[in-house]
């Protein structure tokens, strides 16, 4: 094979992705694999289409060099076959009998590109940099979209904020996992995505995993991916490659899975469900949770040994009770968040309205904050946003009629006390939101698992 010199050296010694070469020729794929690892890709090998299906349900794979021409099914053919599939990674065409016609073909299937043979060192190389950057982009485009976040670090001035993101910014240096705790709305997913963009995987992906969302029977297809008639699903722990995998409430997963996951990531494989050969996967797990997992493990319903590997590092997140004075930094940034988002006009809050603010409990923490800027700077009128205002809309305004209450409304314990006002206090956020439990739990701060058991425990029909 004629390849002209290189441009220049680019070795490193990161792994800079995964490149499967298909191609009939082997002196072609030996040629380009020598040449690859030098310029630091992992590179597969694949002879046929066959042998490059086999391959890709055996390994997440970052771009395909694949040949047009070879004996058996042709590379058109296989590319038609994953264009209908939901083409995953680039593909580069090669052919040294090519035709306009056929990269025009090439291109409408979704291939990133056509180069002919001889190959041109210097093309191949820029051709390649030029289809993973595009997918990089093209990948980080969609997150963006869809993790679009009013917070990206765990905001403010107080202590707890700030010891919080010197403990993050420590335990990223190392590959340790990490198990987040903290009280339900705190800003966990917040912590774990500011630990992942200071570690060293930062360029890798950010994927999550919340397990109290999924239903128990799909929860090990969602985490290990699936094989099924020839059709690969990739799960999450796959998407997580050289990334970070965060799993939002652990506890809520079964024993099975958590087994399982715990094998998958300790010998850095899994086989997906119903598949037969196992997949590699280097994966750094974050984990939070709201639950005491020692009291968990305990009773036995979460494992002894995934318990120990979690809680090698373990961080908590504070309360928003915990770090009062950071309350009008986290409404300035979600004024601004919603203002650039939906196109919601901003809003002051007034030095009253942010007294009021930081004299309430905040049982649904961070969350529970945001939701009510959002909900005063769609409803409320104004620029500027007064302390009746909030006390409304946290249902505060009827502390007047308090001092009229017989002293018999307040006896009893602080238990009793507390749960009568938690008892109006969810339903009148259940007849706000006509009985509907996910709207609701958005509303009051709580994970749906945790307002059921809630709706429960408090004796409210549901």
């Amino acid at each position: 094979m004629n390849m002209e010199p290189a441009m220049e050296d680019r070795r490193s010694d990161e792994v800079l992705a995964r490149i499967l070469i298909v191609d009939d020729e082997p002196d072609i794929r030996e040629s380009l694999k020598e040449i690859l690892e030098d310029e630091g890709y992992q590179v597969l090998l694949a002879a046929s289409a066959a042998e490059a299906e086999a391959v890709r349900r055996e390994q997440r794979v970052d771009l395909v060099l694949l040949d047009i021409w070879m004996p058996g099914e042709d590379g058109i053919s296989l590319l038609k076959r994953w264009a209908a599939r939901g083409l995953e990674p680039p593909v580069v065409m090669m052919s040294g009998h090519g035709t306009v016609e056929t990269a025009v073909e090439a291109t409408k299937l979704g291939a990133y590109d056509f180069i002919e043979k001889p190959l041109s060192l210097d093309k191949t190389l820029l051709t390649i940099d030029h289809a993973l950057e595009a997918a990089r982009l093209r990948q980080e485009n969609v997150d963006l979209k869809r993790q679009a976040r009013p917070v990206s670090a765990p905001s403010g001035d107080s202590l707890a904020a700030a010891h919080l993101r010197q403990q993050l910014e420590r335990v990223a240096q190392s590959d340790s996992w990490v198990l987040l705790s903290g009280p339900p709305g705190s800003g966990k997913e917040v912590a774990a995505r500011y630990l992942h963009a200071h570690s060293r995987r930062a360029k890798g992906p950010f994927v999550d995993l919340k397990a109290a969302a999924i239903t128990q029977p799909n929860i090990a297809v969602e985490l290990f991916g699936s094989e099924q008639e020839g059709q690969v699903h990739s799960g999450r722990l796959e998407q997580a490659h050289r990334g970070t995998l965060f799993i939002d409430e652990i506890a809520d997963m079964d024993l099975e899975t958590q087994a399982r996951l715990l094998s998958a990531l300790q010998e850095g494989r899994l086989r997906r469900v119903g598949g037969m050969v196992p997949v590699q996967v280097d994966v750094r797990v974050v984990a939070a949770t709201c639950r005491d997992l020692r009291a968990e493990m305990q009773a036995g319903r979460f494992r002894e040994d995934l318990y120990y590997r979690l809680n090698v590092v373990p961080l908590r997140v504070p309360a928003l009770a915990e770090r009062r004075q950071d309350i009008p930094l986290l409404v300035a940034e979600f004024v601004r968040f919603y203002g650039e988002r939906d196109g919601l006009s901003p809003r002051r809050f007034s030095p009253a309205a942010l007294e009021v603010m930081s004299h309430y409990p905040w049982p649904g923490n961070v969350r529970e904050l945001q939701n009510l800027v959002e909900r005063l700077l769609i409803l409320s009128e104004g620029p500027e946003v007064s302390g009746e205002e909030v006390e409304r809309a946290l249902g505060l305004d009827n502390r007047a009629a308090i001092s009229d209450m017989e002293a018999d409304e307040f006896s009893g314990t602080l238990k009793v006390a507390r749960d009568k006002f938690e008892r109006a206090f969810i339903e009148y956020h259940l007849a706000r939101n006509g009985g509907n439990i996910a709207r609701t739990a958005e509303a009051v701060g709580l994970e749906r698992t945790h307002l059921y058991r809630k709706l429960k425990s408090l004796g409210i029909p549901y």
